[in-house]
């Protein structure tokens, strides 16, 4: 376990991490789970990972983190969903220093991508493949023939007038009390909006609804192949330390 990259998955009320035997693609330990802090402000985070990092003495490779936000460079420059605070933090120095180990942070819904396109439902498919996480929002990897491309933020595109996310995402879902056939219109004019702007390859649906594609996919009709993702609530934390083995940081600081 020494040597495997560490991925850490940081989300609104949990945050989670493992070491990841990148071969297989999977934990090379069991998983553990520490209560999100309140405030989540950077330095109560970073405490959160220390801890975390406590129940696996024997892991020594790099760190990757998730963050939901727009990161550059190991810098956070969006906090649609978290403290307002990490705006314009360096995460990578930050953690860096707190840890005492190499951390290299990258948008969540990217890593997502990424292990999608290396381990689950796009394994093997060239071209454009999309990524998108339903959840409180939309997010969105976009990798092309196995290359990351970073913080498309998709879930941000205006359909009709309105944000995507606040008609699209699974919490207007829930919100709204949609039936199954009304989300999937919905998530219709989403994906054909995407279709029509990029021409993926592939479109890839995860989030924790993911797990019920069979309720509403059915009802998504659009022209481009659309599957459910395949490593559900390990993606995260797999994708993060991908990322932080790989160095896929296109423009390093």
């Amino acid at each position: 376990m020494a040597n495997h990259p560490f991925g850490i998955d940081f989300g609104g009320t949990g945050i989670k991490g493992a070491p990841v035997d990148l071969a297989a693609g999977d934990f090379a330990a069991e998983r553990e789970r520490i209560k999100t802090p309140q405030p989540a402000t950077p330095d109560a985070v970073a405490e959160v990972f220390v801890d975390l990092l406590k129940h696996f003495p024997d892991s020594t490779g790099p760190i990757g983190v998730t963050v939901p936000g727009v990161v550059r460079h190991g810098v956070v420059h969006s906090a649609a969903n978290i403290d307002d605070s990490w705006i314009g933090t360096d995460a990578d120095r930050l953690f860096s220093h707190a840890t005492g180990r190499a951390v290299h942070v990258v948008n969540d819904a990217d890593a997502a991508g990424l292990a999608e396109a290396r381990y689950g439902a796009a394994k093997g498919r060239s071209g454009l493949v999309i990524v998108t996480t339903l959840g409180t929002g939309i997010g969105s990897a976009m990798v092309y023939d196995g290359v990351l491309v970073p913080n498309s933020e998709l879930g941000h595109l205006e359909v009709d007038g309105h944000n995507a996310e606040h008609k699209a995402a699974n919490s207007a879902r829930e919100r709204e009390d949609l039936s199954w056939k009304h989300w999937g219109k919905r998530l219709t004019k989403y994906y054909r909006t995407l279709e029509k702007l990029f021409s993926p390859d592939l479109i890839v649906v995860g989030g924790g609804i993911s797990k019920q594609a069979d309720e509403f996919l059915p009802h998504v009709d659009i022209d481009t192949e659309i599957v459910p993702a395949t490593l559900l609530n390990k993606a995260g934390v797999v994708g993060a330390a991908l990322y932080a083995s790989e160095g896929l940081d296109p423009t390093p600081r």
